[in-house]
Parts: C-alpha cells; structure tokens; sequence
C-alpha cells in the first residue's frame, strides 16, 4: 500500500523541471517541423492549383493573341490595345521592354511560365510571331481567394492537431523516460524512511548513556575516546532529524507557538559546540535578547541545526562561526570554503552535494527552503568562494 501511495504522488520539484524543459523544447522542434511542413504542402499544393488554372490562362492568351494579330494586321491609329474583364495583361519585347500593360503588378519575372504574385497569377507566354514587335505576352488573374483561404484554414486545423498530438507523444514519451529516475528516487525516500526508523532507538540510547558517564572520573585517553563517540553521535542525532523531517513532513501536522528563537539558538549552539571543538572553531552569538516568532518549534530547530551544522562542516580549521540575531532576522556566518554564484542556485536541491569529501545526504538545505516556503520566511545567502558564506532568515 506504501508502494503505490508513494508511485502515485506528483512529481518531484526537479521532475517537474525537467518535463517543463523538455516539453519546451519539444513544442519548438515541433512547431519548427510543422511549418517547414506545412511550407512544403504549401507550395505543393500550390503547384497543383497553377496546373489547375494554366490551361484556362491558356485560352485568354490565346484569345489575346488573335486580337494582337487583329490589331498588327489592321494597324491603325484609332485601335486601342485589347482588353478583357477576365483578366489584365501586358506585352514586352525582345529585349525585356515593356510595351504596353494594363498590369496591376508592375513587377514581372520573364524567366517563369506561371508564378503567384501577391493576391495575382501572372502566366508568361513566348509568341512565336512578334505581333506589334511582341516576344512576351503576359496574363495576370486575381488568385483563388477561395482556394487559399480554405488552404490556410485546412493547414491551421491539421497544424493544431499534429502538434496536439506530438505534445501528448512527447509527455508520454519523457514519463517513459523518467520512469527510472522515479524509481531511483523512491528507492532513496524508501531508504530514508527504514533508515529512519531503524536509528531512534540506537541514538537515543547512546546520546543517553554518555550524558551519563562521569567523564571526571575517567583517564585522559578514555575521556578522549568518549569525545569522540559523543561527537559522532550528535552527527548521527542531526541527520536522524533531519531524516525523520524528511519522512514525516506530509504525514506530522504543524504545532506552531511561540518560539523564544533567543533561546534557542544559545542551546543549539551548546548541541553543537562539542562538534566544533573538533575543528578547534570559535563561535561567536550576538543575540538580541527576548527574539520570538510564530513557527512549530520542531521546524526553526531544523532550520537552525542545518545551518549551524553546515557552518561547521564546509569551515576551515581554526575558522570562526557568527550568529547574529535580531528582531526579524539572524544570520549565520562562517569563514568556510564557500560557494559559487552558479552553485547557490542550485543548493536548495535535494540531494545536491558539491563537496563529496564531507558527509550528508544534501537533505539538509533542502529542509531548510520547504519550511521557509511554508511560513513566507526569506533566504538570502552571499557566499564567495574560499573566504566563507553568510545565510541571512527574515521574517
């Protein structure tokens, strides 16, 4: 039942990028295929309705080529140049030069037999006899008006439909695609979930039984050995929170008050001060007293721990940790390895890590934007890399 309640959740932040780009650039591959298309049709179709009308452009040139010889045969100086209601027409010479027109195109290609000019069809014919020193007699018709809308109608609907069908095709055809990804993810989130299940026992057991040791009592190297095992298991302790949020963020409803956030921070520095002893780092609070805010407690701690917590993971040894809180905002500042300005864009992802040599799953900044998400607090980070980054919480 947990299989196919998770399979049948909606897709993931970076799925859905993923999709939104591809269809992107699939819907202008498409459009660009289907108007080459419909460009070829076009003039395909267009050659067929210019065979269509050249035999009837035919018989107005040979009816206008029977009043030309008329009027060369009986030349005189009241005959006026034939003209036809059913068309327009010119004549040229051997050389190109226009002898009279009734054109409305003034522009004529000579080398072509028939060819679409605007709204007109212009058909050229070659006389055999230069009547009135003729070579080149020219019929001009207003196009299939009828013909062309119905076409570019006909091309619309078709163009819509293809591409309709190319976008259900390619969405089908990315989903095919994704699908291990998906299940990729599903098996992290699964892991996550048994992983968190499995540890609550074993770290609470542990983080119980040291607070219980009498460290004063202990020799130099068992007390050492104790350190350590007290470090690695408030690492652990963090990441189970961390992975208990993550596994339980849908399923938890929020329980917000008022958090006291002065408070807070001096006792989750405290959590984390035997952490970053280990890289010999000083942490400096300056904290404005009294600070609350409206938030479920569970959440600013989570906010708060992965900050801290990456402020000493990505430090520098013998660096420094700064902790600023005011009224409306705190800020976390480290003296760390920094980040690129490409690389701040993409920190909030889950699972992205650009640093391999430390540990994590890269959940941790990713908590951190959901519940900023969640209750309108802002982020901004400066980072430059090798000299430290600043995480600045508004509310």
């Amino acid at each position: 039942m947990l299989v196919s309640k998770n399979k049948a959740t909606s897709l993931q932040k970076s799925e859905r990028k993923t999709l939104v780009s591809f269809l992107l650039l699939y819907s202008f591959f498409a459009v660009v295929i289907l108007f080459f298309s419909a460009f070829i049709y076009y003039n395909l179709q267009k050659d067929v309705m210019l065979r269509e009308q050249n035999s009837q452009l035919k018989e107005y040139s040979d009816e206008l080529i029977s009043k030309l010889r008329l009027l060369h045969e009986n030349f005189t100086h009241d005959k006026t140049y034939p003209r036809s209601r059913h068309y327009n027409s010119a004549i040229f010479d051997s050389s190109n030069k226009e002898i009279f027109s009734t054109l409305q195109k003034d522009e004529v290609d000579l080398t072509k037999h028939i060819y679409v000019l605007g709204n007109k069809i212009h058909y050229i014919r070659i006389l055999e006899r230069y009547y009135l020193g003729t070579m080149y007699l020219v019929i001009e018709v207003n196009d299939n008006e009828k013909w062309f809308n119905f076409f570019k109608i006909k091309v619309l609907v078709y163009g819509v439909i293809l591409f309709l069908i190319l976008l259900i095709a390619g969405y089908f055809l990315l989903n095919l695609l994704l699908k291990p990804m998906r299940e990729s993810l599903y098996l992290v989130d699964r892991f996550i979930k048994d992983t968190t299940h499995e540890l609550n026992t074993p770290v609470s057991a542990i983080l119980m039984n040291i607070e219980t040791f009498p460290r004063d009592k202990l020799d130099e190297k068992s007390a050492k050995k104790i350190h350590r095992i007290d470090i690695a298991a408030r690492t652990i302790s963090t990441i189970y929170n961390d992975l208990t949020y993550v596994a339980l963020k849908n399923q938890v409803k929020s329980q917000n008050e008022s958090v006291n956030v002065t408070e807070l921070i001096k006792e989750r520095a405290e959590f984390f001060k035997i952490i970053s002893t280990q890289k010999k780092l000083t942490c400096k609070l300056d904290l404005e007293e009294d600070v609350t805010i409206m938030i479920d407690r569970g959440k600013i701690t989570r906010v708060i721990d992965n900050l801290i917590s990456n402020a000493i993971k990505y430090n520098k040894k013998s660096g420094f940790i700064r902790v600023i809180l005011k009224n409306n905002y705190f800020i976390i500042e480290d003296s760390g390895i920094g980040m690129k300005k490409r690389e701040i864009k993409e920190i909030f992802e889950r699972y992205t890590r650009f640093n391999n040599s430390e540990g994590g799953f890269g959940i941790g900044l990713n908590i951190v934007a959901a519940i900023a998400s969640e209750y309108n607090l802002s982020i901004d980070i400066d980072s430059k890399l090798d000299m430290g980054t600043k995480v600045k919480i508004s509310w």
